[in-house]
């Protein structure tokens, strides 16, 4: 006796969801493709406000690494800070310095009070939200930037590169992350066009 039974393939790998209600079935189609959108947007505005925003402006992201700050810029938060004239800072105003002139270890403090050395040279008194105790003065040429803007979390991802690679290390590792929400994306869309053909 001949065996006349043969397999069923369904086109875009529906064979997966044969057992599903057609409902449920469009449902899950749906969520994950959501899903997918969602983390292309994602991926895209990280690398934005971490990458393009930064360089458009002329500012450079550092990670806050310790508690300093907390709780406005906990440990892990990305902070974009812009070169200013320091004419323009103000107290409040949250900037990057070098607590020691030419060294290049930056601090992130607030500004707590501001003026003049016996010279006439501009002078400022910072302190870490998190800090009971002011930081010594420093003068305008240690100021490195006023801060931005500021991304909880982001941080801990650049703070694990080393700091002369962070730049391509970063962009490789975005554009990693861009291609690969392309591909998840254009491939959905094949699946689609598939399944209606």
């Amino acid at each position: 006796m001949t065996d006349t039974r043969h397999e069923v393939h369904r086109p875009g790998g529906q064979e997966r969801h044969a057992g599903l209600p057609g409902p449920l079935r469009r449902s899950l189609k749906l969520a994950a493709s959501i899903a997918v959108w969602i983390a292309f947007f994602a991926v895209m505005a990280i690398v934005a406000v971490t990458l393009v925003i930064p360089r458009l402006v002329g500012a450079v992201p550092l990670a806050v690494l310790t508690s300093s700050m907390e709780p406005t810029m906990p440990p892990g938060t990305l902070v974009v800070s812009k070169p200013v004239d320091p004419a323009s800072l103000a107290v409040g105003d949250v900037v990057t310095f070098q607590p020691v002139s030419d060294d290049p270890k930056l601090v992130t403090h607030r500004i707590v009070s501001q003026g003049h050395r016996a010279n006439g040279a501009l002078s400022f008194i910072t302190r870490g939200d998190n800090n009971a105790a002011d930081d010594k003065p420093i003068v305008a040429e240690q100021v490195m930037g006023k801060v931005i803007y500021a991304v909880p979390y982001v941080g801990h991802a650049t703070s694990l590169l080393a700091v002369d690679e962070r730049g391509w290390m970063v962009g490789a590792l975005g554009s990693i992350l861009i291609g690969y929400a392309v591909f998840t994306i254009m491939r959905e869309l094949l699946r689609k066009r598939t399944e209606r053909t």
